[in-house]
């Protein structure tokens, strides 16, 4: 499922077993995402990065960076954070950033029903 599908069902994902392999295993691209569930004003999303992102931002949305494997980079303006399996990062709301993965990184995005996935810029 899209993360901008403006037709998401207000109760997908919930009082159902989120199964992460199972909503892997028919995707080999290289990078996706898929909402997993709404919770409340906020969309949890599953991620698999391998390569990079582009540089971007969102006005209004903090985001949650949760890695279940692999390694993220995520590139901010002044440094660089390195995230190994269950760490976590929230990049705050109009701070430019990009994330990179040298190798398959599955990870959990937690952020608001509003956030454009692709950025603001």
């Amino acid at each position: 499922m899209n993360p901008e599908d403006e037709n998401l069902p207000e109760d997908y994902g919930q009082a159902e077993i989120i199964d992460l392999e199972a909503i892997m295993a028919p995707h080999s691209e290289p990078w996706y995402n898929l909402t997993l569930s709404r919770v409340n004003d906020s969309l949890v999303r599953l991620g698999v990065f391998d390569g990079e992102f582009h540089w971007h931002k969102h006005d209004l949305e903090d985001e949650l960076f949760f890695v279940i494997s692999g390694k993220l980079l995520l590139d901010l303006p002044d440094e660089t954070i390195e995230l190994l399996p269950d760490q976590a990062y929230t990049v705050p709301r109009t701070i430019l950033h990009r994330t990179r993965a040298e190798e398959r990184t599955v990870v959990l995005m937690v952020e608001s029903a509003t956030v454009k996935a692709r950025g603001d810029k």
